[in-house]
Order: structure tokens, then sequence, then C-alpha cells
């Protein structure tokens, strides 16, 4: 079954509306779904190597576009379903007190977020909520996931045959692996 899976995305990648279908991947998972862009953006750089930093931008253009679109969830759920909620609970004031904290390292916390396999959703609705500094929201993020875009595309670009056949022998392994650190980064937001 991850052997279909594998082949179907690396068909994917080769499609002509591939481009198309990793922004929207890149923009949704920025601020609702939990796969991340890498699943078609690492298949598309191997199947067109030639285009690695073209699909890295786009990946970096659409995650920071759905980033605002977090940003704006949490900026507008907050007031209307957040603070009443924490008024209820008579924690409104705590509220305030982690807000500010947040907005004073949250550039930081955006560009660890945006770099690393930490859910980079929750920080984009988190800043929101917190009403981080736009700009500052929106220069980490090209910052972050530009980096994350990049490395991965120029990693692939100058090695990718290698790492194409490394991942065509231990395709179960790796999908073990990638269950894995989704997993621990689901973890590592609820407990954390």
């Amino acid at each position: 079954m991850i052997r279909r899976l594998y082949d179907w995305t690396m068909g994917l990648a080769g499609h002509p509306r591939a481009l198309w279908a990793l922004a929207a991947v890149a923009f949704i998972e920025s601020s609702v779904f939990p796969i991340p862009p890498d699943v078609l953006m690492i298949p598309m750089i191997l199947a067109m190597p030639w285009r690695a930093f073209h699909i890295a931008a786009v990946a970096t253009v659409a995650s920071v576009l759905g980033g605002l679109l977090g940003y704006a969830i949490g900026y507008g759920f907050m007031d209307a379903i957040g603070r009443p909620v924490l008024e209820f609970y008579g924690k409104a004031d705590k509220f305030e007190d982690l807000a500010a904290r947040f907005n004073t390292y949250g550039g930081w916390a955006v560009l660890v977020a945006g770099v690393t396999p930490f859910p980079y959703k929750v920080i984009t609705i988190f800043s929101g909520a917190t009403q981080l500094s736009l700009p500052l929201f929106v220069g980490v993020s090209v910052l972050a996931r530009a980096l994350r875009f990049f490395i991965v595309a120029a990693l692939l670009w100058k090695f990718g045959a290698p790492i194409r056949d490394f991942i065509e022998r231990r395709l179960g392994l790796l999908f073990t692996l990638f269950v894995v650190l989704l997993i621990g980064g689901f973890y590592a937001t609820r407990y954390l």
C-alpha cells in the first residue's frame, strides 16, 4: 500500500498541475491541514530536480500566505470565541500575561516552528490570537519557510538520485519515521 501511495505521489509530482497542488497544500497546512507540504514537494523535486528552487519558492510563498490566514483565524476567533470562554472561567488575565510573554519572544517561536517539524499552524494561529506584530510575523515567516524549503530543495537538487534510490529501497522505514515525527509534533504541540 505504501509503495502504491509513493508511486501515485511520484506520478502526481510530474503532473502539469503539480505546482498548484503543492501551493494548495502549503497554503492550507499553514493554518489548518495536518500534513506538511514536504510530502508533495520532495517527490516533485526528485521527479524534476532542475525545478527544485522554483518548487521551493512556490511552497514558501503559499506557506506564508497560508500563515497569514492562520494569523487571521487567531486574530478573529480569539475575540469572538476564545476571550468569552477565558472570561467565563476567570482566566482572561492569564491570557494577557501569556500573550505579553509570547509577543516578547514570538519572533523566535515563529522561526522555530517555521523551520522544524513543529506544527507551524499552531504558531500562526497563536500569533494572531496574541496580536504579534504583523510585520514581524510576516518577515520571520518568510525567512523560516524559505530556509526550510530551500534547504530541502538544495539537498535534493545536489544529492537527488542517491536520495531517491535510498527512499525507494527503505520506503517502509521512512514512512514510519515520518509518522513518528508527525505524531511527535502533535504531542509537542499538546503537551509542551
